[in-house]
C-alpha cells in the first residue's frame, strides 16, 4: 500500500485591488468656476435687467410718499414699532396679513408660470443670488482681468501684486455687501434715519446686528459660494422639472447639428461631420461650469450665456447660428427626426432653416392653469382691497362674572369694545344695541344712553381705541340663557361704519 502524500492547502489568493487613482472618492473637492466674459444678446439682457434689480433695491427705500402729518412718508415701508406695511398708498395693518400671503402666492404662480413657459428664466436673470453674483464677478473681472488673467493669478504665489489685486477686490465686496444689508433694514425704518443713526452710532444693537447679519450673506453666497447656492442649496432646482414639458422653452444644444464635433481648420471641408469645433466656449462662459452639450441638466439656470459664446465661434468659423439656442424638446425631436433625411444633401445646406419647423404651443393645459390661478388671485386680492372697510370693531364679553343680577332685577353684561380707525382722522361713531328690548347701553367714560340709544364714541386718527362697554336688561327681555344682540358702530357724517354680532348672557333658562 502506497504512501499517500498530503498537500498542504493554499490559501485562496486575495482580489487584486484597483489601482489608488481608479477610486472614486465620496466627495470631490469643489472645482473653482472662472466664467470668461463674453458679447451678445442675451449678456446684454441680463446686464439690463442687473441693473434695472440694483436699482429698484437700492432707491425703493428713498422713495417718498405724503400720508399727512404724524404719518411716515416712505414710499415702502415695512414699520414693526407700529405695526404696519406700507407701499405707497395702500396701508396694510397686522390682521390684514392675508394681503401678504396673497403677494407670495401670487409670486409663487408667476415663477410656476415663468418656469412652465420658459424654463428657469427666473433663475437666469432676477434671482438675488444671479443678480448680485454677476456684479461681484464684474468687479472681479475688472480688477484681476478676464478668465485666463484670474486663473494665471490664482496660480501664482504670493506676491505684493497679488496680494494687492485680492485686497481689492475684497474690499469691494464687502462695500457692495454692506450697502446690500444696509438698503434692506432701510425697508424697516425711515432711510435717512437709519443712515444717520447707523453713521453716527446712535442706531440699535440690533439694526447693527442685522446690517452685519446681511452684508455676511452677501459677501458669502455672491463672492465665495456662488454657483454652488444654485447647485446645493437651492431646493428651487431639484422640482422645477415638474413645472417643465416638451414645450417649454430651455437652453438646448442641437446635437443633430453639432455632431460629429472636433476641430476644423479654415478652407477645409465640413461635410460628413457636424458644425461644433469642440472649442468648449460655451464651457468656458457657463457661470455654473457646466457643458450644456451634455443635455438637460440640474446646474444649468437658463442664462443663455452659452448661446452668446458660441453664435461668436459660429460666425468665425462661418457657420449659421443657433447651434445653441433657446428651443423645446419637441422642436428638437422633430428637427433631429427631419434632419435624417438630409444626409444626403451638401454641409452648406445642413442648417436649422431647412429643417421643419415645430410651432411652439404656447396655450398648454399647465399654462392655462398656473395663468388662470394667478388672475384669480390676483383678482381676489384687488377686489379685497376695493372693498376693504376704513373702519373695524370687535367685541369681546366678560367670562368672569358671566353677567351681574342688579338690585332691580335688570341684569348686565360687560364688555369690551375696541374700534379699528384706519383714517389718518379722528372719528366720532354713534354706538347701539340691538336685539334685546329695552336695553340700556353704558360707556365707561362716555356716559349711558336711553333705551334704544346711542352713545358717542371718538376714536383717534390711525389708531385702536379701547372701551369697556355695559349691556343691562330687563329679565323678562330674555330669550333664555343665551339672547343674540348687535353693536352698532355708525360715523354719521361719512355714513361709514361696522356691526359686530354678539351674545347676552342671563338666568332665565336656569330658573325655571
Amino acid at each position: 500500500m502506497g504512501a499517500q502524500i498530503l498537500e498542504k492547502p493554499t490559501k485562496p489568493k486575495p482580489a487584486p485591488q484597483k489601482p489608488a487613482a481608479d477610486v472614486v472618492p465620496l466627495y470631490a473637492d469643489r472645482v473653482k468656476v472662472q466664467p470668461r466674459s463674453v458679447k451678445g444678446f442675451y449678456r446684454t439682457v441680463k446686464w439690463a435687467v442687473l441693473g434695472f434689480c440694483l436699482a429698484v433695491y437700492y432707491l425703493v427705500p428713498w422713495l417718498r410718499w405724503d400720508r399727512g402729518p404724524g404719518a411716515p412718508d416712505q414710499a415702502v415701508l415695512i414699520d414693526l414699532t407700529a405695526p404696519r406695511a406700507y407701499f405707497f398708498g395702500i396701508e396694510i395693518w397686522p390682521q390684514e396679513v392675508y394681503f401678504i400671503t396673497g403677494l407670495l402666492v401670487m409670486g409663487s404662480l408667476a415663477l410656476f408660470l415663468a418656469t412652465a413657459l420658459a424654463g428657469r428664466l427666473w433663475c437666469g436673470y432676477a434671482c438675488p443670488q444671479t443678480v448680485w453674483t454677476d456684479l461681484f464677478m464684474l468687479v472681479e473681472r475688472w480688477i484681476e482681468g478676464d478668465r485666463g488673467a484670474r486663473i494665471r493669478l490664482d496660480k501664482q504665489p504670493l506676491s505684493w501684486r497679488k496680494a494687492g489685486l485680492k485686497t481689492a477686490k475684497h474690499a469691494v465686496w464687502l462695500l457692495i455687501s454692506l450697502a446690500t444689508g444696509g438698503a434692506w433694514v432701510m425697508y424697516f425704518g425711515d432711510a435717512p434715519t437709519v443712515v444717520r443713526d447707523f453713521f453716527t452710532g446712535a442706531a440699535s444693537l440690533e439694526l447693527y446686528f442685522f446690517v452685519g447679519m446681511f452684508t455676511a450673506t452677501t459677501y458669502i453666497l455672491a463672492g465665495w459660494a456662488r454657483e454652488q447656492v444654485c447647485t446645493y442649496m437651492c431646493p428651487w432646482p431639484r422640482f422645477q422639472g415638474a413645472m417643465l414639458d416638451r414645450h417649454s422653452l430651455v437652453v438646448t444644444y442641437q446635437a443633430w447639428r453639432g455632431e460629429r464635433r472636433g476641430p476644423h481648420k479654415a478652407g477645409t471641408s465640413w461635410e460628413g461631420r457636424g458644425d461644433c469645433i469642440d472649442c468648449a466656449q460655451c464651457v468656458a462662459v457657463c457661470p455654473t461650469g457646466i457643458d450644456i452639450r451634455d443635455g438637460q441638466q440640474l446646474e444649468c439656470i437658463g442664462c443663455g450665456l452659452c448661446i452668446d459664446s458660441c453664435n461668436e465661434i459660429m460666425d468665425k468659423v462661418g457657420r449659421p447660428q443657433g447651434l445653441i439656442r433657446f428651443d423645446t424638446l419637441a422642436a428638437q425631436e422633430a428637427k433631429a427626426a427631419a434632419s435624417i433625411d438630409l444626409l444626403a444633401m451638401a454641409a452648406e445646406a445642413r442648417d436649422a432653416a431647412t429643417v421643419r419647423q415645430e410651432p411652439w404651443r404656447l396655450l398648454r393645459p399647465r399654462v392655462v392653469i398656473y395663468a388662470g390661478l394667478l388672475a384669480l388671485t390676483g383678482v381676489t386680492m384687488l377686489a379685497g382691497l376695493m372693498l376693504r372697510t376704513t373702519v373695524e370693531v370687535s367685541v369681546l364679553r366678560d367670562r368672569a362674572p358671566l353677567f351681574v343680577q342688579l338690585s332691580d332685577g335688570g341684569i348686565r353684561n360687560a364688555y369690551t369694545l375696541k374700534i379699528l380707525n384706519k383714517r389718518r382722522e379722528r372719528l366720532s361713531f354713534a354706538l347701539t344695541a340691538e336685539g334685546i328690548e329695552g336695553a340700556v347701553l353704558s360707556v365707561q367714560g362716555a356716559g349711558e344712553a336711553a333705551p334704544g340709544g346711542a352713545v358717542t364714541l371718538a376714536a383717534g386718527a390711525d389708531a385702536v381705541e379701547t372701551f369697556r362697554v355695559f349691556v343691562t336688561a330687563p329679565k323678562a327681555a330674555l330669550a333664555g340663557d343665551t339672547t343674540p344682540i348687535t353693536f352698532h358702530l355708525r360715523e354719521p357724517t361719512r355714513d361709514e361704519g361696522a356691526d359686530y354680532d354678539a351674545v347676552f348672557l342671563g338666568p332665565a333658562a336656569r330658573h325655571k
